[in-house]
């Protein structure tokens, strides 16, 4: 699982310790995702203002549409801090869902056809 963290020019913080969090938060799927990005912005740029940074979390799972997230907040930690859990839950959701449709018949791939016994062919 590849991390990567991009911010504007308005946050100026260190962003290792987003990596590590964020490897060790997302540790039970890191055989399913692929790239995980974190977008870090201030919305007002130099005007001072409450929940104006925003955290967008962008999950990338092989085989399907990626998974973002966003929380808004005062400050970087609390913005980060507050969309984890959301990226967890709906990787929880999404990796439900495929581990339960694996397998399955579908529309467009049937399965084998099955035999009728004999003493209802007759």
């Amino acid at each position: 699982m590849q991390v990567q963290v991009q911010t504007d020019k308005y946050i100026k913080t260190e962003t290792d310790w987003i990596e590590e969090q964020l490897v060790e938060s997302l540790s039970r799927f890191a055989d399913q995702l692929v790239r995980v990005e974190v977008h870090l912005s201030d919305q007002n740029g130099d005007k001072p203002g409450t929940d104006d940074i925003r955290c967008s979390l962008d999950a990338r799972i092989a085989g399907v549409k990626s998974l973002v997230v966003t929380h808004s907040a005062g400050n970087v930690h609390d913005a980060y801090h507050g969309a984890v859990p959301k990226l967890t839950k709906s990787l929880e959701t999404s990796t439900a869902k495929l581990s339960a449709r694996r397998g399955r018949d579908s529309i467009r791939h049937p399965g084998e056809p099955q035999e009728l016994p004999e003493d209802l062919i007759s």
